[in-house]
């Protein structure tokens, strides 16, 4: 199976009435449970890199990068390489320019913490670079919660504003805030389902919904069958490498080879994933059903 691109991924899904998990990649242990997970759904997945994760890696972002192209080439599922929440303008030109080397095919600029104004003008503007280097672009409008309260808890993406957000910036996808949080350890988030159902019918790219981990899949299948197209998820796969990896050495105490606790913490996030793809298959139709 070859490298897939997220733009045939979420074409895939706009036609299919359904939605493509992405989830976010910070140690080589994440993309290769990911992609286990995946085969074992037989599904396919987006490899989420971020700003952050980038930076836990002292800012060199080739070493994972390559890592992820990789895996995804040899994969048995379809799985693509995204760049996620850039807020960094030069680095942001950076993996623009670097994308096609890792075998990304898609970023997120995120200029949702400036005013609208400087949103629409900065997401513009870094919009057609990555267009002319053929990536998929995502953007957000509303702030999603939970990111070190620099956005406000309780924000809703306003749909007249959001239809002309993407006219001005020529973005592929956006990220709604529709009532879901980054971080969350628990699955009790509630989401806006009428907003999300009205953005659907105005907004003429496809949806993207962060801080999933914090809905329950019922929820999520809610927002699929409402309109929601990209699924972000990272938080859990945390939640389950880190509790494997706890599980074992609580067990283990004098256990000094990192083989020993980490392939368990992989196996958590490879289990992770494939429930989730299982379990987040249901397309619009029948989850309205």
């Amino acid at each position: 199976m070859s490298l897939a691109s997220t733009r045939s991924l979420i074409e895939e899904a706009v036609a299919q009435e359904s939605a493509v998990l992405a989830f976010n990649v910070i140690t080589l242990e994440h993309a290769e449970g990911i992609v286990a997970g995946a085969e074992r759904a037989g599904v396919g997945v987006i490899l989420q890199i971020s700003e952050n994760a980038i930076a836990y890696h002292g800012g060199r972002f080739a070493p994972l990068l390559a890592a992820c192209g990789l895996a995804a080439e040899e994969s048995t599922a379809p799985v693509s390489i995204h760049l996620d929440h850039i807020t960094d303008s030069a680095l942001a030109d950076e993996l623009i320019q670097q994308a096609g080397r890792f075998g990304a095919s898609s970023i997120m600029v995120d200029e949702a913490h400036h005013d609208y104004e400087l949103n629409v003008s900065r997401t513009r503007d870094a919009a057609a670079r990555a267009h002319e280097r053929g990536l998929w672009v995502e953007a957000e409008l509303g702030a999603i919660g939970g990111k070190e309260g620099a956005h406000a808890p309780g924000v809703r993406t306003d749909p007249a504003e959001a239809v002309s957000f993407v006219a001005a910036t020529g973005v592929d996808g956006l990220a709604v805030a529709v009532g879901s949080s980054h971080a969350m350890t628990t699955a009790d988030a509630r989401l806006d389902l009428a907003l999300v159902g009205e953005l659907a019918r105005v907004v003429p790219v496809p949806l993207v919904l962060h801080g999933s981990s914090g809905v329950p899949v019922s929820g999520l299948n809610d927002a699929v069958a409402a309109g929601i197209c990209k699924i972000n998820v990272g938080t859990a796969l945390n939640v389950a490498f880190t509790g494997r990896v706890r599980s074992f050495l609580d067990s283990n105490p004098s256990a000094t080879d990192p083989r020993r606790y980490l392939a368990p913490g992989r196996d958590g996030i490879a289990e992770t994933v494939a429930a989730l793809c299982t379990q987040t298959s249901t397309t619009r139709s029948e989850g309205a059903a």
